[in-house]
């Protein structure tokens, strides 16, 4: 396998089909708190130099679907995150593994960070946090995946 392949086995606790059961409190980035279900799955793509991350969800504030891509940047060294949402929006992302079970992601353009951390083979749990006024950083999203 060659060299960007073997950067991408690092996403393997990801890969699969999950069942999302969404949580997220008012925020700065939601004026009302709500909850939510929705279906996703990550897959290899593209002779293994790319993690795909599809999904769909029903939440209390409306519905949505999203289309992302992980790979490595070969030039800068990093991993790159690119996040496509039905709505219109786009996003980008910095990546780094804290360790082999717990993906960062630094969002571009935004003082929002995130986190894939996985619990058990069967369970992984992603936050979003934002700083308050405080600095302190404070979940505006948590969304458990259970493997289906």
């Amino acid at each position: 396998m060659d060299e960007q392949g073997n950067m991408m086995d690092r996403f393997e606790f990801l890969l699969g089909d999950w069942n999302l059961d969404y949580q997220f409190p008012k925020s700065p980035v939601s004026d009302v708190a709500g909850t939510g279900t929705g279906t996703g799955s990550f897959r290899r793509v593209l002779a293994d130099k790319y993690v795909c991350f599809d999904y769909s969800c029903s939440l209390t504030t409306g519905e949505g679907q999203a289309h992302a891509l992980f790979g490595w940047d070969e030039k800068a060294k990093v991993y790159r995150y690119w996040w496509f949402e039905s709505s219109g929006n786009f996003a980008t992302a910095t990546c780094r593994f804290i360790n082999d079970q717990t993906l960062f992601l630094n969002w571009h353009d935004s003082l929002l960070i995130q986190t894939f951390k996985k619990d058990s083979r069967d369970q992984l749990t992603l936050r979003m946090e934002h700083p308050n006024a405080e600095g302190v950083y404070e979940l505006v999203l948590q969304v458990l995946l259970t493997r289906r």
